[in-house]
């Protein structure tokens, strides 16, 4: 047993033992064992490592309940005094609340453990391949890697257990003012050879920036969104786009799709794909996620995500969605465009690297706004020609990824969220790279 699982199920043990009669605990456990690099002009500037646990404990009476969470020390002798404590005062605050009517907890035990295999690179090794990597360039960016383990118990006696290993690259080719080429690797088995490919890629992309940049005007363009700048437009639609209280309420993005009212191109599949994801395949009340959800199949819409208390709130079973109902493990269907073919197709047109800034500029058509950002290119007979300047699109998600969507890329890209605010983020898309027609550029 690992010391962060022999740590879980201590914590388990003590906040069983802490209980009185009538009391049920849920507890989500939370933890990393994590390394962190960061490199300016190609070199290492700033190295440091991270292990961290937390447990975020709800105590229930009745319809009553109350929630804290603490960060552990990993030594029993601080941490029992610390969990008493914390089960003290939520025993003060549950006295005081009201009854909860939307409560929703599991309590058909199913019990699971999940151990990734580890083949993240060591430090050492991944240092050097992204230093050879900037040699002669200036390579900006951020490596982080290691375990990220995830448990849930009750006092019912349910245990789940996940833990995965995982790395994310991020980094720039810097040229110079805001011109850069922005790319990045993730994953969970480091692939030397695609890494290489990525350089190389971004190393063409970057002689591309150093020349004179170009404008074009405003109206409909061809364009190659990358499956870096798809993320931006597909994680819009993850703001209330697949959650069952945003469809009850008819306040998601996707009504018209809900409502058979519009529709996207029937190659268009999306689902929450928690097997291949680095999220836990349970929440935090204990009900377990299926391995997938189909969000929406060949362009029309399937499943919604279902929390435990939209379950509750709206009399249907629940999925074991998040509290908010947003995907974890986003993942979109590939077509049948060979990623190598994808210049030559676009022809005369716009190659997206990246987006930035998006917003809703009509929520209810699903129209999306937003910038172009780093390696934007202006494409002739498919050879890249000039770098473009920054750009807004305006566009819904019903032409670019309906009516205008000339195809998919068979290859798709694992892209983990590198968001480290409180610990190392579970989320990832796996995507395809996009070809649309007549995509709107205002300014």
């Amino acid at each position: 047993m690992t010391a962060a699982r022999q740590q879980f199920e201590d914590v388990a043990g003590e906040l069983k033992s802490l209980l009185k009669p009538g009391e049920v605990y849920t507890c989500a456990f939370k933890g990393e064992d994590s390394d962190f690099v960061r490199f300016n002009k190609s070199e290492v500037r700033q190295a440091g490592s991270v292990q961290q646990r937390s447990v975020t404990v709800d105590l229930i009476s009745g319809k009553r309940h109350a929630a804290g969470d603490i960060t552990l020390a990993g030594d029993k002798e601080l941490d029992r005094p610390r969990l008493k404590r914390l089960v003290e005062d939520l025993r003060e605050t549950v006295s005081h609340v009201p009854e909860d009517p939307y409560l929703l907890y599991a309590t058909d035990v199913k019990s699971s453990e999940r151990q990734a295999s580890n083949a993240v690179p060591d430090g050492v090794t991944a240092v050097a391949a992204v230093r050879d990597a900037g040699k002669g360039r200036d390579l900006v960016g951020v490596w982080a890697s290691g375990g990220i383990h995830t448990g849930f118990a009750n006092s019912l006696g349910q245990r789940n257990w996940y833990s995965t290993s995982s790395f994310n690259l991020n980094w720039s080719f810097y040229h110079q003012k805001d011109k850069a080429v922005k790319t990045g690797y993730a994953g969970f088995d480091w692939d030397q050879a695609a890494f290489d490919r990525k350089v190389e890629r971004a190393r063409q992309q970057l002689d591309a920036v150093s020349r004179p940049p170009r404008k074009v005007g405003r109206g409909g363009y061809r364009v190659f969104l990358t499956p870096s700048a798809l993320q931006e437009l597909v994680g819009m639609l993850c703001w209330g786009g697949f959650g069952l209280k945003a469809h009850r309420t008819k306040q998601t993005p996707l009504l018209k799709l809900v409502e058979g009212e519009a529709s996207m191109a029937k190659g268009v599949s999306i689902s929450e794909n928690t097997a291949q994801g680095v999220a836990p395949d349970f929440e935090e009340s204990g009900f377990i996620r299926p391995a997938r959800v189909d969000l929406i199949k060949d362009g029309k819409y399937a499943e919604c995500l279902v929390s435990p208390r939209s379950a509750k709130e709206f009399d249907v079973p629940t999925n074991g969605a998040s509290e908010g109902e947003s995907p974890e493990s986003i993942e979109m269907a590939g077509g049948t465009l060979p990623e190598a073919e994808a210049l030559k197709r676009l022809g005369t047109g716009v190659w997206i690297g990246n987006l930035w800034y998006l917003n809703y500029s009509d929520r209810s058509a699903c129209r999306t706004t937003g910038m172009t950002r780093f390696a934007t290119f202006w494409v002739e007979g498919g050879e890249v020609k000039a770098p473009l300047d920054v750009m807004r699109f305006d566009e819904t998600i019903y032409r670019a990824l309906g009516e205008n969507l000339v195809g998919l890329t068979a290859e798709r890209e694992m892209l983990l969220d590198d968001n480290t605010y409180f610990r190392r983020s579970t989320s990832s898309a796996r995507l395809p790279g996009a070809l649309i027609e007549d995509f709107q550029f205002t300014l």
